[in-house]
């Protein structure tokens, strides 16, 4: 049977339903807006279109903060909240708090994107050095973030207090695997709004012009960045435990104090790595550097945990119903509901993103890469694949259970992350390969009047054709999850498991393969992509590096 938080979800008081769609609805509307930007910035980079450099890094900017701090983070809390209502029976706890930190963050949304048509483009990461003249359009930009962190730290105490109230009620002895984990969540949220309040309100206050010039920033931002980074993995992981568990019914075979210790290593495992950042830093000590290549080889242990107990547990029920093979199981899953095909794409784009995140984590190969069109090949593997695709399912999922109508043409939407997945490998390999040989990642026409190789337009050409069915599939599954938003003319249904795997006691000697194969693969690839990276780099008659980290 499908798990009861979609129905305690379609149960919701109105109030908190209503509070739900609104960020859903503002958080679609930040990725809608994002992905335009991001087509506009790919047809430019490709010379699909003749624009000034001025206006491209626009594009780029408005792409990279309504993407990667609006959508992500308000998509985030929504969910945050939605899930922690479910483990109550009375719903949202300080209802009033939630808006009270809804509300800014909507507004920074509004003063961020303001900001990013208002004097020099300032990027995503708000540099003061490019506002020196001017600097009424930092204010307005840092304004929104801001309002975003301060949003950050309120909101979550709501889904804390909400998690916590039946306990202090004594109706729950102790929180459940998923409550656990959403209480981690909601601390990292917090953590991360405090971060980037320790990175612009400098800025804004030397913008306002009552206080010193923020030249410090560049480490600031590494710190947020670092958060903004590998929160939004944590949260995947957490949404796949949650949606493979409505989709299918199947829960950890490994128990729920296992996951809870997995769930925890992110407080261990997360905050130590943020070395790496800073590998282009020319002030950085060598053995903080190897220090730095050490502890990032851990990054991703939590991650792959994570996986390998979903995967594990999904495997060994499938083989228990009678799957066989090394991969004949995986067709017992729903991959008819376009989440369980998110989902499907997202793993596939985690397995890609951790094999190249690995290989620029390395302190003698991040000064040549980070400042090359490498990371945003690889790093679309995470944003869009991962953890875009992951957020899009979870509200595929959660806005049919809390009134809206059902997806729009689901058959059709199920097929879209696939071709989305499709877009992402020709961008993020014509983007990989272009990092290899030097293409950089800051310049929006790469010809330089010809004196450039003839290989790096024609990459980028490939690349703007992989970004724009990228982008096209994306829009469209997003207009489709958008559509339950509507008042509903029809019942709602939600697609659970197409095999009733409740109750099933595992079969004696059942065992799980593809997991614990998978992680072998991405490690070969790391060490081949490793390899090759120092290879082709070497080669170059001039290695590029420089300031400013990721």
């Amino acid at each position: 049977m499908a798990d009861l938080s979609m129905e305690r979800m379609a149960a919701l008081p109105a109030a908190d339903r209503r509070l739900l769609k609104g960020m859903a609805a503002a958080a679609l509307l930040a990725l809608a807006l994002g992905i335009v930007g991001g087509a506009l910035t790919a047809a430019a980079r490709a010379g699909f279109i003749d624009i000034v450099p001025a206006t491209g890094y626009r594009y780029l900017t408005v792409h990279g903060v309504s993407i990667f701090f609006y959508w992500l983070f308000i998509a985030q809390a929504a969910l945050l909240l939605g899930f922690a209502s479910t483990e109550n029976d009375r719903g949202l706890v300080w209802r009033r708090l939630a808006w009270a930190g809804f509300l800014p963050m909507l507004a920074g949304f509004g003063f961020s994107v303001a900001g990013s048509h208002m004097g020099a483009p300032l990027l995503y990461n708000g540099a003061p050095e490019l506002a020196i003249d001017d600097p009424s359009g930092l204010l307005v930009f840092n304004l929104g973030y801001v309002l975003l962190g301060l949003g950050l730290l309120v909101l979550p105490v709501s889904a804390i207090v909400t998690l916590l109230t039946p306990r202090w009620q004594r109706r729950q002895r102790t929180l459940s695997a998923v409550g656990f984990a959403l209480f981690v969540w909601a601390g990292f949220l917090m953590v991360t709004g405090f971060a980037a309040l320790y990175t612009f309100v400098p800025g804004l206050v030397w913008a306002l012009g009552v206080g010193a010039f923020p030249a410090d920033h560049g480490t600031r931002w590494h710190i947020v960045f670092h958060n903004m980074h590998y929160l939004p993995l944590m949260a995947t992981v957490i949404l796949w435990y949650v949606l493979v568990r409505a989709l299918t019914g199947v829960k950890s075979v490994f128990g729920d104090r296992f996951s809870k210790i997995v769930f925890s290593m992110y407080l261990v495992f997360v905050p130590p790595t943020s070395l790496y950042h800073m590998f282009l830093e020319p002030t950085l000590p060598g053995p903080v550097r190897v220090a730095g290549s050490l502890l990032s080889l851990f990054v991703s242990v939590p991650t792959l945990t994570a996986f390998l107990i979903i995967v594990a547990s999904l495997e060994v029920h499938a083989r228990t119903q009678g799957g066989r093979g090394l991969f004949g199981w995986l067709r017992l899953l729903p991959w008819r509901h376009p989440a369980m095909a998110s989902i499907g794409v997202a793993v596939l784009s985690m397995a890609l993103g951790i094999t190249f995140s690995f290989v620029l984590i390395q302190g003698d190969l991040a000064p040549l890469l980070s400042d090359t069109f490498f990371v945003p090949g690889y790093f679309h593997f995470f944003t869009v694949g991962t953890v875009s695709l992951t957020l899009l399912a979870a509200l595929a999922v959660v806005l049919p259970a809390i009134g809206g109508r059902a997806p729009w043409r689901p058959r059709l939407l199920r097929w879209m992350p696939w071709l989305a997945f499709a877009g992402l490998l020709v961008f993020g390999a014509a983007g990989i390969a272009a990092g290899y040989l030097g293409v950089p990642r800051r310049v929006i026409d790469v010809t330089y009047q010809g004196q450039a190789p003839a290989a790096w337009q024609a990459l980028m050409a490939v690349m703007g054709v992989g970004g724009t069915v990228m982008a096209l599939a994306l829009a469209t599954f997003a207009a489709g999850v958008a559509a339950s938003l509507w008042p509903r003319r029809e019942p709602a249904a939600f697609g659970g498991p197409t095999v009733d795997w409740g109750g099933l006691v595992v079969r004696p000697g059942a065992s799980a393969w593809v997991g614990p194969v998978s992680v072998l693969l991405i490690v070969a690839a790391m060490y081949l992509f490793s390899a090759l990276g120092f290879e082709l780099m070497q080669s170059l008659p001039v290695s590029a590096s420089g300031g400013g980290g990721h």
